[in-house]
């Protein structure tokens, strides 16, 4: 195997099939390609200065050595992330199966049916344990569920108030996120000690813990409805393993449920990805933040499942937003959702009371021996007083290859999990210097907080225990699903790409998995290695000078960024400047990510070529000169070009004493021939899940590491646990999710300076490769220099449907008969398809879509001139399922081999979808967030 190899393999064409690929784009090699398509002014010679390409042997090889310097010992900090067994046939057959991994946002619901169902029953999972009426899809972790919690409060209170009260006993992580999201926005949180203090006389929210970062059991009931005296809601963030035995939120009154499912079956991974909830009462469903799948009905009437109400999805709603979440933790709502499937609820509550009886032992051994334990109700924490040798119990545990928790010098946490072994109990003792116990032991669960509601009783959690069921399960919904493992997913703007056996492999090993984020430096020294590598090589292919990693979404690293940009401008004494310029053909979330970073949004126009309209920039920057903040771009833009005034831009933003936010989302155009940092922005964030391979997952997992130039680096993320740390916390550990981080390591490893080059060539060669073959059948709507587009072509639909009734939904639609998933639909602009081929895909994978939208073209054409029906053809009817076709009537007026087999599909490979087209107005009118009864479906 030789150096090279890897990349041959990452990149789709073969050298024979660039050559052919270029003589259709009409240029020589991809270097004359990409020299007339990038700008001359920020076109980038050099080489990367990244390690020579290593194999894919060699390069797991670092990491397993990199690996090996860390140490996996018995995690019992607690603090939210706790040991877990996830079960073989749920790690091997979601986390470790392409099929799910390399799955897209459920946008396409159609074939999207088995991840949509297996997030319901995520959603059912927390409606059930929290009591509460709605959950959502998942959150990013629990500090960024508490801190969307808070703005959701802010928004439905009936206070004038700005104050923000959080119980002292919370998290301290949460605290740092909360307070790093609320300072922006004008809130004014208070930690207060509830035990001891009084509840100011106005706010708007409070923030409980349940139980409580101590461990404390409490009942909340008196301050619920205190809160809502003062016209104040209450979220209580709820350990759920803890509510199979406790009274859950919903029961109290509590309006707001947030937390994290980690301990359901998936592994710290040193502090994520993880996926956190967010669940409400009746009436605050329709302002709850992120996802929500929901059931509607299909064609023919029967249920089927789709995201809801995606307008709430706030990155929409632009400079109206209230949060910038437009993104899940899918793959890990997935595996949190069958863990309580596979468990069902008598498991959970044996694993439940298990958890708690291993420290209640724990605690009674404590005091037997003389040790002082906090005289309160836990569930599975429990916090010891030993004056002065506090670091000295951690430490003597340490020895011994077992993680406590220093509180302060004369503390130390204990917590207990499903991992917990009587050994590791028999450990604890010894650190604190006192004997083994072997008597009784009581329940320390306070008994007026016993759960006796009923949860989890919908069938889908009692029917499947033995492993054959399970493992049927689980395969019967991926087979209702379109992944990368079956086909091309050409999705503008979201860099559906190769996602390598080799780069995913290392995110199962235990070094890395099985690591708590606040485990001691000493024990984690391979992983922190590997992530500043990771930081330096993505600082070299930006040309910025220093990145974290911290923010675990694109939407965080955005935040992150503009947060930066408000910091020095604050630094520097111009704190006034916060006017952010935003293009109005930018992604949603710029424009929601600066409204959370308490900036002013301001649009600037586009021309008629798709570029911003540097007349209006410059009328803007007069406008707001002395208010200037910086102005958000993506390059190349978000119609697919490489705008020609992108350096123009940029110094006339800092000749007006502002800063300039690119966009990495699509960087996958820029590797290796243009440097953000050089060509004059400040900072960037980066979507890993795109250029840098981690796996969609099914809409999350996502990284976005946020890269700046020096004077911006003091402004980065700070760790959340660090006092007095200037930088706000993004989110809730100090390296985000840095569990899925030796993905990208991979990539940049194997890959090489040259290997990302050529990915970066190829990407932009196949976009017009595909536009130059569509350009004669569907208008490619923007274009750069010499007519060449980026990495994506806009195909405009709007003439046809205008002469037809075509439209892009039918267009979509009718691709999945095809065999693929549809491009980008109707984004940047409405009534249009945005084509990603990416690098991966090879010469025949894009000539099949190609034949397919060329053949559907023909199709409309038939309809155009009368030969279908304008209401009875194969893109209205789209997509046909085998029920459909098979059925004994067929009252359509073409045949049903056009309806199943249209152009050249593969009979014996055809991918079916398992339902007709969705009715996403009925299932928003009609709105249904968590498991049906069996009987819905009998028809």
């Amino acid at each position: 195997m030789t150096a090279e190899q890897f990349a041959a393999r990452h990149v789709g064409p073969d050298p024979d099939d660039e050559r052919r690929m270029l003589d259709v784009v009409g240029h020589g090699t991809i270097d004359e390609l990409m020299d007339a398509a990038i700008p001359e002014v920020i076109r980038w010679q050099g080489t990367l200065d990244l390690p020579e390409p290593a194999t894919e042997h060699d390069a797991l090889t670092e990491l397993r050595a990199l690996a090996a310097r860390n140490t996996v010992a018995v995690s019992m900090i607690g603090l939210g992330y706790h040991g877990t067994h996830t079960p073989a046939v749920i790690r091997r057959n979601v986390l470790e199966n392409p099929a799910w991994y390399t799955a897209y946002t459920p946008y396409q619901p159609e074939i999207s049916q088995g991840r949509l169902e297996a997030l319901l029953n995520f959603q059912t999972m927390v409606t059930d344990l929290t009591g509460l009426a709605t959950a959502n899809a998942s959150m990013l972790d629990e500090g960024t569920a508490a801190a969307e919690a808070m703005t959701l409060a802010r928004r439905a209170s009936r206070s004038r108030s700005s104050v923000y009260v959080v119980d002292a006993d919370t998290l301290p992580q949460t605290v740092a996120v909360i307070r790093g999201r609320a300072e922006p926005l004008g809130i004014d949180v208070r930690v207060l000690d509830l035990d001891v203090e009084e509840l100011p006389a106005e706010f708007f929210g409070l923030h409980l813990q349940y139980p409580g970062a101590s461990g404390a059991v409490r009942d909340h009931a008196g301050l619920v409805g205190a809160a809502h005296t003062a016209g104040a809601l209450v979220t209580v963030a709820a350990d759920l393993l803890a509510l199979t035995l406790l009274r859950p939120p919903g029961e109290m009154g509590v309006d707001i449920a947030a937390g994290t499912t980690q301990r359901f079956g998936v592994p710290m991974g040193f502090g994520g990805p993880h996926a956190g909830y967010l669940a409400v009462r009746a009436g605050l469903e329709r302002m709850l933040p992120g996802r929500l799948v929901g059931v509607s009905r299909d064609a023919d009437g029967n249920p089927a499942y789709r995201l809801a109400l995606q307008t709430r999805e706030q990155h929409i709603r632009r400079e109206k937003a209230t949060s910038n979440i437009c993104t899940a933790q899918v793959l890990l709502a997935v595996m949190a959702g069958m863990y309580a499937v596979y468990h069902g609820p008598a498991g959970l509550r044996a694993i439940a009371t298990r958890t708690h009886e291993m420290a209640a032992r724990l605690a009674a051994g404590l005091r037997a021996g003389g040790v002082v334990v906090a005289d309160v109700a836990f569930f599975d924490t429990v916090t010891a007083t030993v004056p002065g040798r506090a670091a000295e119990v951690v430490a003597a545990a340490a020895a011994d290859n077992v993680n406590l928790r220093l509180v302060d010098a004369d503390r130390v946490g204990i917590s207990c999990d499903e991992t917990t072994t009587d050994a590791h109990v028999q450990v604890v003792w010894a650190a604190f210097g006192v004997p083994a116990f072997d008597g009784a032991v009581g329940s320390h669960l306070p008994a007026g907080l016993a759960r006796t509601s009923q949860t989890l009783t919908h069938p889908v959690f009692h029917s499947h225990r033995s492993e054959t069921a399970m493992l049927r399960y689980l395969r019967r919904l991926a087979g209702f699903d379109y992944a990368l493992d079956r086909g091309m997913i050409p999705l503008g703007s979201c860099t559906m790409k190769l996602n390598a056996t080799t780069e995913m492999e290392p995110v199962s090993w235990a070094e890395f998995a099985h690591i708590h984020p606040f485990a001691p430096a000493t024990q984690t020294t391979g992983y922190r290695e590997m992530i500043a590598q990771l930081e330096g090589w993505l600082a070299e292919v930006t040309g910025y000078d220093a990145v974290s990693v911290q923010p675990n979404a694109g939407s965080q690293g955005e935040l992150a960024g503009l947060l930066a940009i408000r910091a020095w401008h604050r630094d520097r004494g111009e704190g006034h400047r916060d006017v952010c310029l935003i293009p109005s053909s930018a992604h949603g979330t710029n424009a929601a990510s600066a409204v959370m970073a308490g900036m002013r949004v301001v649009v600037v126009g586009c021309d008629a070529g798709g570029n911003i309209d540097l007349i209006d920039l410059d009328a803007k920057i007069d406008k707001h000169r002395d208010a200037l903040a910086g102005i958000m771009v993506t390059y190349p833009s978000t119609h697919g070009v490489y705008e020609t005034g992108i350096a123009s831009l940029c110094a006339k933003i800092h000749d007006a004493g502002g800063q300039v936010y690119v966009d990495g989302a699509n960087l996958n155009a820029l590797v290796g021939f243009a440097k953000p940092g050089r060509f004059g922005a400040d900072v960037s964030h980066l979507n890993l899940h795109k250029t840098f391979c981690i796996p969609h997952g099914g809409g999350g997992p996502g990284v976005g590491p946020v890269a700046v130039r020096a004077h911006l680096a003091p402004f980065l993320p700070g760790d959340p646990l660090a006092a007095g740390d200037g930088a706000p916390a993004i989110s809730a550990a100090p390296y985000g999710s840095a569990g899925i981080l030796p993905i990208p390591w991979a990539y940049l490893r194997m890959m090489g300076a040259s290997g990302l080059a050529r990915a970066t060539g190829v990407a932009v060669l196949a976009a017009n490769y595909v536009a130059a073959r569509l350009r004669g059948h569907f208008p490619v709507l923007y274009a750069g220099n010499k007519g060449l587009v980026a990495h994506e072509c806009i195909l405009d639909l709007r003439p046809l449907t205008k002469a037809t009734g075509v439209n892009v939904d039918d267009v979509a639609k009718r691709l999945v008969d095809y065999g693929f998933h549809a491009p980008t639909m109707s984004f940047p602009v409405a009534g249009t398809l945005m084509v990603e081929p990416t690098e991966s895909e090879d010469l025949a994978e894009l000539d099949r879509f190609c034949d397919a939208m060329i053949a559907i073209r023909a199709e409309i054409d038939k309809v155009r001139s009368g030969e279908w029906p304008a209401d009875d053809n194969p893109l209205v009817n789209a997509p046909h399922t085998a029920a459909m076709v098979s059925g004994d009537e067929w009252p359509h007026r073409y045949p049903r081999s056009v309806g199943a087999y249209p152009g050249a599909v593969d009979r014996a490979g055809k991918y079916w979808p398992p339902v007709r087209r969705i009715d996403g107005a009925y299932g928003d009118r009609n709105l249904v967030c968590s498991c049906l009864a069996p009987e819905a479906f009998e028809n």
